[in-house]
């Protein structure tokens, strides 16, 4: 069912025209003058507005109507109606951003056809504009997971160089995110609507890869039975990422290097040059330095790809970022018994926070996985991690002792006072215990500050991310804004 809103001043067209739709089953909301279908357009915001052209005497337009609607955000897609029909109308129209121009008196199918088809085209474009703010959201600086210092001083260097078409070269570890942050820099850049083209320097062999990135023409080689255009075609406009970089043949380097130079490629078999618009970004995990030492990587390639150099640290130079990053991967593994989110166990923390991480973000990203596959409840346990993250704290998973692990990560530090005295302690030089009765406080109200207390201290230890805080605490976020909230003390 759509919101349309219809705009004539013959009052028989509106009845009529509003039965047609209401029967379709769509909400009818009619205008007769000028002014008020003005005011209400922007008051309702409508799937579709339907307009008379010449609304009364006085010289009211539709084209007014037309404009205000265009306006909106999103704009409603409009259908322009009028019975003095003339070829420049319709082109003042569908210039002003008319869907489409029906003429008094219409039929009623052609109508009723119209009409779904305005609706499917505004579905369709509704669909696209929130696919593109999802994927340029997923891709924002802000959705990579880090609030250790060298993470952002790689958020600072991101934001200076996405918008600029420098050649990029990400260094770092495998597993540390290099096609995210190069994804990154691409929807943050003013290419964000051209093609993002990735391809893995190592996965194909020499002729395959030459024929990938640059194209071939029909009969080059056996099986080249059509021309083709090679992926530096294809992301024409937008941005190349050439991973693992140091793994390309020697031939192709050279062929990369006149790319960069020149701006132009030459397919396999044949010598005709074709301009491409293209912004290369590239990436290795091991230094190219080592590569051009032993021969292996050409040093006027590696000056040409290593304009802006960007380092990813590995996982274990930023173990500060953990539970942030562990609560993102469990975020979207909730827990199949009961829905919520799942945790993990302070033991669990001190074992990852153990381990060295060899495969960096996407090792720990995996053994979440594994973890949340094999957890038998809410809670994350040491026996379901992997053999491997058990063995750096001298555990197995034979050996673990699940009737010591508390069932919430340790999110206070020194600096935070206990919430409770233990038993048989007076509890003197704890600010939450009295000291007099004077200090005594309904438990109600000592027992909602201390929560407030615990809630901003686990949103402090994630840099405010509340949704973060949420996941770690085991309530959903509309539960943490209702409790942070509930009165007037909390901020």
């Amino acid at each position: 069912m759509a919101k349309v809103v219809l705009v004539d001043d013959e009052l028989t067209m509106v009845q009529m025209v509003g039965d047609l739709l209401r029967k379709e089953g769509h909400e009818v909301i009619p205008f007769s003058s000028l002014d008020a279908a003005l005011e209400g357009i922007a008051e309702h915001s409508p799937d579709l507005v339907i307009t008379d052209l010449y609304l009364d005497k006085s010289g009211a337009k539709g084209l007014d109507v037309l404009k205000k609607a265009r306006s909106l955000s999103p704009p409603p897609v409009v259908i322009v109606v009028t019975g003095f029909g003339t070829l420049d109308t319709a082109i003042d129209a569908m210039r002003a951003g008319a869907f489409d121009y029906l003429e008094k008196p219409f039929k009623v199918e052609d109508f009723r056809f119209t009409i779904r088809r305005a609706l499917s085209f505004g579905e369709a474009v509704s669909e696209t504009t929130f696919l593109r703010r999802q994927l340029k959201k997923k891709y924002q600086f802000t959705r990579i997971i880090g609030n250790a210092e060298k993470m952002q001083a790689v958020f600072k260097m991101l934001e200076r160089v996405a918008d600029t078409d420098s050649t990029i070269l990400i260094l770092g570890e495998s597993g540390t995110g290099k096609e995210l942050v190069a994804k990154a820099l691409h929807q943050n850049s003013r290419r964000q609507n051209a093609p993002f083209i990735p391809i893995n320097c190592s996965a194909l062999p020499e002729n395959l890869l030459e024929s990938e990135l640059f194209g071939h023409c029909r009969g080059a080689f056996t099986g080249a039975i059509a021309d083709k255009k090679g992926l530096f075609q294809e992301a024409d406009g937008g941005t190349i990422f050439l991973d693992e970089v140091g793994c390309m043949p020697p031939l192709l380097q050279s062929r990369l290097l006149r790319v960069l130079q020149e701006r132009e490629i030459r397919r396999v078999g044949e010598n005709t040059p074709i301009q491409v618009n293209v912004r290369v970004v590239a990436a290795t995990n091991e230094p190219l330095e080592n590569r051009i030492k032993d021969g292996g990587f050409r040093e006027d390639l590696y000056y040409r790809l290593n304009v802006i150099p960007i380092q990813l640290p590995g996982l274990r130079e930023r173990s500060e970022d953990l539970p942030l990053l562990v609560a993102h991967f469990l975020r979207s593994r909730p827990s199949g018994r009961t829905g919520r989110p799942r945790r993990v166990s302070s033991r669990v923390m001190e074992i990852l926070r153990a381990h060295h991480w060899p495969g960096n973000v996407r090792e720990l990203e995996n053994a979440i996985e594994r973890a949340a596959t094999l957890c038998e409840g809410d809670v994350i346990r040491a026996k379901d991690l992997p053999a491997s993250v058990l063995k750096s704290f001298g555990e197995t998973a034979e050996a673990v002792d699940d009737s010591a692990e508390a069932d919430l990560p340790k999110l206070q530090d020194s600096s935070q006072a206990p919430a409770s005295a233990p038993m048989g302690e007076s509890g003197r030089g704890n600010p939450a215990i009295p000291e007099t009765v004077d200090d005594v406080k309904p438990l109600r109200i000592f027992s909602r500050e201390q929560e407030v207390a615990y809630m901003n201290r686990v949103i402090d230890l994630v840099g405010g991310d509340k949704e973060q805080a949420a996941i770690l605490l085991g309530v959903s976020l509309a539960t943490l804004y209702r409790k942070l909230t509930e009165d007037e003390k909390v901020q």
